[in-house]
């Protein structure tokens, strides 16, 4: 597996599609969508775009148990029938135009011919009874059409910035709105893409709540940025607060938990300050200020994660899930948790054996772990990995690999682990090769961890003449691990002999 094809991002462990689809059924817009779908009949006027005309919100607003005198159930009824029309929940026949009309005539929604009313009609659509009798999938496609919707909408400015940046000819002014449409929705995507990257991350968010001011940090500081100055700490206040009111925006739907930013911090604004590092783009840990949940806190749902990694899927970003790989074969495993957080290789490998016959399944992991390619020792502690919790029926398939110069040595290291007798002493070479094959994985899997010294003076230590002899081992990691240990080993006189080894090991084999 080549370095130009690992997965960019760590696999997300998502919820069933069942549990998903339940979870969209619920979500609060897209329920309001669906009981309008219903609520629409041969009654039901609509004007030019399919919106229901003014005189019909009274009565959304009464279908979806809304209290009327409450100034946004209008708007919250207009929005979910929008999320209706868009998605197919419902299908509308807009009003036609009368021919002939003159430029002078009453062309507003619903005006017809010499300023007669005309409507056009909606009833449900086919796909409304997807939302009973569809698969999981056909409910979470809907929904995703519904995302797109809410996600172009929170990247639109408010309302009263477009009026004011409507010109004589009712075009937009974009330049006196300092608002680009594709730079908005870009910055929003990202947003929610670092937001993703936090919560798949082993040891990021998680099922923690992200601070919004990392989370704005984290699309304003400068990558390497010590301390901000004062005009990028006024950016990421600017971009809090846009996203406070995007995520209010992006929370029924589903996407995410959120809990906005203060308002009596909004109203102290302009004496207050981001507290000491929220701005910085290291991650939730970063802050530790018992007040920060003051200045926003936003968590992707299970939902949410499902909705984003499909976006990147459709964007063609390569986001894994774990449980993906359970049809592949063991090659195609091996390949894809060599690079995967501990962790998540574990479930994916569980995920993988679940479904077979473990002798079977033992000797496909362990015939797709040979190779002399770079990514073999990675591979070779992966399948350790995926055997280490197998029983007695493994036995015999890992016994078959015991006179296999790249397998013996795990081989040997499997049956001593449960104390199973009779197991021949590995020669010299094979130690050696071992010992060579389980750095370079570690290397690898972790890189140069403060853990891995101690890994090394361990290997090395009952072996007289180490470094005299290992340095002839033909392995296609052998200089590199050696180089490393002239690194790492915790004694000097250790280090310098590895030091010397590397040069023999590299001079033999270029």
């Amino acid at each position: 597996m080549s370095a130009e094809s690992h997965p960019t991002l760590p696999p997300v462990r998502l919820h069933s599609g069942a549990e998903l689809a339940r979870d969209a059924l619920v979500a609060p817009l897209f329920a309001r969508a669906v009981r309008l779908a219903r609520w629409a009949g041969p009654e039901t006027r609509v004007g030019i775009g399919g919106e229901l005309v003014a005189d019909q919100l009274p009565e959304a607003v009464a279908a979806l148990g809304l209290d009327a005198a409450d100034a946004d159930s209008a708007g919250y009824a207009s929005q979910a029938w929008r999320v209706a029309v868009d998605t197919g929940l419902v299908d509308v026949t807009e009003p036609e135009e009368e021919a002939g009309q003159d430029a002078g005539q009453d062309t507003g929604p619903g005006a017809g011919q010499g300023g007669e009313e005309r409507f056009g009609t909606a009833a449900p659509g086919e796909d409304l009874a997807l939302v009973t009798s569809g698969a999981p999938g056909d409910v979470l496609d809907l929904w995703l059409a519904a995302l797109d919707m809410v996600l172009a909408d929170a990247a639109v400015p408010d309302l009263d910035g477009l009026v004011d940046a409507l010109d004589a000819g009712g075009e937009i002014d974009f330049d006196r709105l300092d608002w680009n449409p594709g730079r908005e929705a870009d910055f929003l995507d990202g947003v929610l893409a670092n937001l993703y990257l936090l919560t798949v991350t082993e040891g990021g968010a998680a099922d923690r709540p992200v601070p919004l001011p990392v989370l704005a940090a984290s699309m304003v500081v400068p990558d390497g940025m010590g301390e901000p100055t004062d005009a990028v700490l006024e950016q990421v206040s600017d971009a809090m607060m846009r996203l406070d009111d995007q995520f209010r925006q992006l929370e029924p739907i589903g996407l995410v938990e959120f809990r906005p930013v203060d308002e009596e911090l909004m109203a102290e604004a302009d004496d207050e300050e981001i507290p000491a590092g929220a701005s910085q783009a290291g991650g939730p840990a970063a802050v530790d200020d018992e007040d920060v949940s003051r200045y926003g806190m936003v968590r992707l749902t299970p939902l949410g994660l499902y909705g984003i990694r499909a976006r990147m899927l459709e964007a063609g970003v390569e986001a894994p899930a774990v449980g993906e790989l359970a049809d592949k074969g063991a090659d195609a495993l091996l390949d894809a948790v060599s690079f995967y957080p501990e962790n998540a290789a574990q479930a994916e490998i569980e995920q993988w054996l679940a479904g077979r016959e473990l002798p079977a399944a033992v000797a496909e992991l362990l015939a797709a772990a040979r190779g002399d390619d770079e990514g073999g020792p990675l591979r070779r502690l992966r399948c350790q990995q995926a055997l280490a919790p197998a029983g007695p029926e493994a036995e015999p398939a890992v016994r078959a690999v015991l006179d296999d110069a790249e397998l013996g040595g795990l081989a040997r290291v499997w049956l001593a682990e449960r104390g199973v007798a009779d197991v021949p002493a590995p020669d010299p070479e094979m130690v050696f090769w071992l010992t060579v094959d389980t750095i370079a994985a570690q290397l690898a899997a972790d890189g140069e961890t403060d853990e891995l010294p101690l890994l090394i003076e361990t290997l090395t230590a009952h072996h007289a003449g180490f470094f005299e002899q290992v340095w002839r081992v033909e392995h296609p990691a052998t200089a590199y691990v050696l180089e490393a240990m002239g690194r790492l080993h915790p004694d000097k006189k250790a280090a310098k002999e590895a030091r010397k080894a590397a040069f023999k090991a590299r001079s033999r084999r270029p």
